[in-house]
């Protein structure tokens, strides 16, 4: 079992052996859009087999004019969020199959 160990503000999970660098600092599987909400696709590494996790989000420019990501979303925002979700559960569900 991995343990997690908290240094400052970020979450620092020791590798397991034989795993390396590269599988544990890795890139979304993949990225969809509707409207203005995306979602993030993550493959993950089990003990019994892999797996894939969305996250949703909303991205907005703050006061300072830097892109941030939200995870809040507004009534208009909802419609494009079932359909990303939508879009999201055919990717994995297909994805997922194949392994």
């Amino acid at each position: 079992m991995l343990s997690r160990l908290c240094v400052g503000p970020v979450l620092v999970k020791p590798l397991k052996e034989g795993m390396n660098r590269a599988v544990q600092s890795k890139r979304p599987a993949t990225t969809l859009r509707s409207g203005n909400i995306k979602a993030t696709i993550w493959e993950n590494v089990s003990e019994k087999r892999p797996f894939f996790t969305p996250t949703f989000f909303r991205p907005f420019k703050d006061q300072s004019g830097a892109w941030r990501n939200g995870t809040s979303f507004g009534v208009n925002d909802l419609e494009a969020l079932m359909n990303v979700a939508f879009e999201a559960k055919e990717w994995i569900a297909t994805h997922a199959l194949k392994r």
